[in-house]
Parts: C-alpha cells; sequence; structure tokens
C-alpha cells in the first residue's frame, strides 16, 4: 500500500506542505500553472538549505494588500476557478474546516457572515489549492501524520495576542483528532492553514507505520529556528494492507470485587468508548481469588476509562501499557436479507477488509441470528452458518 506520511518536527504551513509534496514528485509545472489560474498570484519555487537539510521553498507573492475576505467569497472563488473536481472538494472542506473553527471560537453563529483575516488572503488560497492539487497528484492509497510540534509561546494577530498553539488552530487538531506536541522555539510553529490541509488528508499515526521507503521531500518554511525548519514527507510503501491504529491497553487487579460489579463494569467501558474488555480470573497473594481487568482504547479514552475502572472496584491505580500501533481490518456493517425454510428474515452482517478492499472475514451479528433461532426454531449456530453463507455470496 503506498502511503504518504507528514512528519512536522518543525510544525507545518501551506507553503511548507505545498513545497513538500512538490518535493515528493508532484508536477511543479502543473501545480504551479493551476495556481497561477485560481489567485492573483505568482509563485516562485527554489531550492534551500535549512540548517543542513536541502528543502523545496515555495513563495506565493500577492501584488498588493487584500481586504479580508468572508467565507462565502472564499467559496465563490474556489467554485470560479474551475478546478478538477477533486482539487476542488479537497479545498472547499479545508475553508470549511478553517470556518468552522473561526466560527466556534469567535462565536460566530452564521458561516455566511464570518470574516477571515490572515486565512482569507490570496496566500493562503493558493497554498490550499496548490497543496489540494499536489497531493491528489501523488496518487497514495492512504495519507498519515505523526505528532506536530505547534510551538510555544504567544503570537501577535487581528484578534490582539493569543497563545500557541492560536486557538482556531487547537480547534481544528481537536476536529482532526491529530497529535501534538507543544516544543522549545517560542514561535507558532502550525498555522491555521496548515492544521486544516492536515486534518483533511491525514490520518493521525504515534510513529511511523512500518513499510519501505520510496521517496522523501522536504518543505521549507519561512523562520530561521535552531533547528531545520522543514517539514518531512515520505512516500512508503507499507509492508501490509491492514490498517495501522494506535492503541493503550489498560490493566489493573482487583480483589474483594464481586461478579455483578465486574458485569456491569463491562458493560460501562464499552459505553464509554472502549475498543475491548477482557476480565479475567488470577490469584493473588496468599491465595486470594481475584481478577485481572484488561481494556483496549484510543489514548485519548484511556484517563477516562481508568478513572471509571477506580471508581468501580476501588483500585488504586491503572497500568497503562502504550502500544506503538497494531494493524486492523477496516470493518463496517450491512444489512443482510435471506432466506430460512422459506421464511425471509434479517440479520446485521460485519464485515472485515485491508485497506484495498479485500474481503478477510464475514461474520453475523449474534444477537439479531438469537432473535431468529427463537422464531425458527433453528440452533443459533446453524443461523448463523446460513447468514454468514449468504453474505459471502453477496458481497464476496
Amino acid at each position: 500500500m503506498r502511503s504518504l506520511i507528514f512528519n512536522p518536527f518543525s510544525g507545518a504551513a501551506g507553503d511548507m506542505i505545498l513545497g513538500c509534496t512538490l518535493d515528493l514528485g508532484a508536477d511543479r509545472e502543473a501545480v504551479k500553472e493551476l495556481i497561477e489560474a485560481s489567485a492573483p498570484v505568482s509563485v516562485d519555487i527554489k531550492e534551500v538549505v535549512k540548517k543542513g537539510i536541502k528543502a523545496l521553498d515555495v513563495r506565493i507573492n500577492v501584488p498588493e494588500r487584500e481586504h479580508a475576505r468572508t467565507y462565502p467569497e472564499l467559496v465563490d472563488l474556489i467554485k470560479e476557478s474551475k478546478l478538477p473536481s477533486r482539487v476542488e472538494a479537497s479545498a472547499l472542506d479545508i475553508f470549511l474546516k478553517m470556518a468552522e473553527a473561526e466560527s466556534l471560537v469567535h462565536g460566530v453563529d452564521d458561516l455566511e457572515k464570518l470574516h477571515f483575516h490572515e486565512v482569507g488572503q490570496s496566500d493562503a488560497l493558493a497554498d490550499v489549492i496548490g497543496s489540494s492539487a499536489a497531493i491528489h497528484s501523488l496518487a497514495c492509497d492512504s495519507v498519515y501524520c505523526t505528532p506536530i510540534n505547534v510551538g510555544s509561546g504567544t503570537i501577535e494577530c487581528a484578534h490582539g495576542t493569543l497563545p500557541v498553539p492560536a486557538p482556531a488552530t487547537l480547534e481544528l487538531l481537536r476536529k482532526g483528532k491529530l497529535y501534538f506536541r507543544g516544543g522549545n522555539e517560542q514561535k507558532e510553529l502550525l498555522t491555521p492553514t496548515g492544521a486544516a490541509i492536515l486534518s483533511h488528508f491525514a490520518r493521525p499515526v504515534e510513529t511511523f507505520p512500518q513499510g519501505r521507503v520510496i521517496s522523501i521531500g522536504y518543505g521549507a518554511g519561512d523562520t530561521e529556528l535552531n533547528g531545520p525548519n522543514v517539514l518531512q514527507g515520505v512516500i512508503s510503501e507499507l509492508d501490509s494492507c491492514l490498517i495501522p491504529d494506535m492503541i493503550e491497553v489498560l490493566e489493573t487487579n482487583a480483589d474483594d470485587v464481586s461478579g455483578e460489579v465486574l458485569g456491569n463494569l463491562f458493560e460501562e467501558l464499552l459505553a464509554m468508548g472502549a475498543r475491548d474488555v477482557a476480565i479475567i480470573p488470577a490469584t493473588m497473594k496468599k491465595g486470594r481469588p481475584a481478577h485481572i481487568i484488561k481494556v483496549i482504547a484510543k489514548p485519548e479514552d484511556s484517563a477516562k476509562l481508568a478513572r471509571k475502572i477506580i471508581i468501580e472496584t476501588g483500585s488504586l491505580g491503572v497500568r497503562v501499557i502504550p502500544t506503538r500501533h497494531r494493524l486492523m481490518a477496516a470493518r463496517r456493517m450491512e444489512s443482510l436479507k435471506f432466506e430460512i425454510e422459506g421464511e425471509i428474515y434479517e440479520t446485521a452482517i460485519k464485515i472485515a477488509s485491508d485497506s484495498e478492499g479485500v474481503l478477510l472475514n464475514i461474520s453475523a451479528e449474534f444477537e439479531d441470528c438469537k432473535k431468529i433461532a427463537k422464531t425458527s426454531s433453528i440452533p443459533v449456530k446453524e443461523v448463523m452458518r446460513r447468514a454468514e453463507e449468504a453474505a459471502r455470496k453477496l458481497f464476496f
């Protein structure tokens, strides 16, 4: 599986993403022509060296100071540009993400009245259109992003002095579920435009997925930092067609907890977002019977699930075991109608496939099959077998 992985160890901005993807092999002239035909700008592309790393520097030249555009004005500009359909769809979604973040932060309910300041200029429009075109042209099956260095300190903008990351940028990180961290540099290293582009295209990963590198690119940032101010991008052939997924395993030992409490905890943890729960009988010191509670969770859910375990069991602590990544199948639910002895029944079917759509497994929903078994007087195991057999003929 061919994947594009962004590694923003020095942050990310729209021009850095554009430079990085052009350095990775996107057609420079084609992207430059598309940008200049879509926005009132000119584009200069050159190679520079940032603290010993060769990178591509993209300069968007805006001829004069512009007024702050409204969100509808930007939408009209994009639609009037007659962009390729995928590029237009991406550009519109990226600006919608920025508009929603700005409206939430500033309390503007009507997007029609929302004014963009820094991100409403022609250079931001060029960055978004150019980056969208370049990423699509690389023809990768998936796009990932490692944790982003957002910088630290404060910035001056149209709304005054704001903390880093700026509120709208932080909202974009939240909506995109992107991992991020503060840095030693007292500067803004992640811009709202950079956050919105990554939020649209990339899925978060904590580390590089295992694979073989095909090409490497670097996009240069404007500011001089203590280290190289570049955005690293890697095109990699991943070793598996399974999907990387970040998880943590929560674990604690519980003695003197009744089966009823454990059963209720099991259901509560699943309802709160746990991916899986296992409660394993164990023997503790002095021969006391106990249970080991194991929970698979997304990192962002670990704290609330650990708190629930402590409250319900009286445990004094929960071990959090980080897992670099697991590989999982893509899963979806489908509704299946099938026949048993002349009667039509319906059940949910879980279908597992890899990232290329190859079918890996099919399983019938147990609760649905149990109801069918009671109605039809056929053993539930046989109902599940017939449902899965019908599903394989339909979905394989």
